[in-house]
């Protein structure tokens, strides 16, 4: 395990009383359900050694530590993206080391546009799988066998079985829970209508510019994936309107009830 790894690890143990089982990536206009966490401890992220710093608007920037639904866990308000100028092995060390620190199952959650015509703003999607042309992998570089395999297999990247049970949970909600493949996006601009055609065409059913590192860094360390999006707008091309980022908290924002019974439901269920 690397240096930097080990001492960021210790410096986030300092803080826990006892391992978390499960983290949360909390996205854009998502943030609000850490603070549901009880007995919370807040980490700011740069009070971390080698942690990188939130630069987005909504992102608050910290871990939350607490007890929430009967299970230890850690949230993260506010993640890293490649388009802040941090590279790929940079926006992904937090998994590592929530990985370090005992997470065992990790919720990736995101404000995404809409590919698939039949979805609306404010549908929340299970990812069913991913699609990354970006050129980039977090992987790329020397591999650390204590960490993960040189080559892990992504074929079952979203746990098929905890998603079969996610769509059941979202039913005894009575939560309308679309399901669809996620198209990763570099950013920081919106893609053209272009680029959306050649997502639909490749089977995407919505873009975003996150989640897709974390979630490959995280089945190489061997952790259970799952992931949600909030579709906060129609991708360009099928939404008449400009695309701006305060639609997008917005949306997420109005939303975010029915997000938070389901995430919460969700972590229920984990272990």
């Amino acid at each position: 395990m690397a240096v930097n790894l080990i001492e960021a690890k210790e410096f986030v143990a300092q803080y826990i009383d006892e391992a978390p089982t499960v983290g949360l990536i909390l996205g854009s206009g998502l943030g609000d359900l850490a603070e549901e966490i009880e007995s919370p401890v807040f980490i700011p992220y740069n009070l971390i050694p080698y942690f990188p710093i939130s630069t987005v608007e909504g992102h608050m920037g910290r871990f939350v530590y607490g007890d929430f639904m009967g299970k230890k866990v850690i949230a993260m308000q506010g993640r890293f993206h490649f388009y802040e100028g941090y590279s790929m092995r940079d926006i992904t060390f937090p998994i590592r080391v929530m990985k370090a620190i005992g997470v065992k199952h990790i919720i990736l959650t995101n404000a995404a546009g809409g590919v698939n015509r039949k979805f609306k703003p404010g549908d929340l999607m299970l990812i069913t799988d991913q699609i990354n042309i970006s050129g980039h992998s977090p992987l790329i570089g020397r591999n650390d066998p204590t960490l993960g395999p040189r080559f892990p297999d992504c074929s079952n990247l979203y746990d098929h079985d905890f998603n079969d049970r996610v769509i059941g949970l979202a039913k005894a909600l009575q939560l309308e829970l679309q399901q669809g493949v996620y198209f990763y996006s570099t950013g920081p601009q919106y893609e053209t209508p272009a680029e959306i055609k050649m997502a639909a065409l490749l089977g995407a059913d919505a873009v975003g510019m996150s989640t897709v590192p974390e979630a490959i860094v995280a089945a190489h360390a061997g952790m259970k994936v799952t992931g949600i999006s909030c579709i906060t707008n129609m991708a360009a091309g099928i939404q008449k309107t400009a695309l701006n980022h305060h639609e997008v908290v917005e949306t997420a924002n109005r939303v975010k009830t029915n997000f938070s019974k389901l995430v919460k439901k969700m972590i229920e269920i984990t272990g």
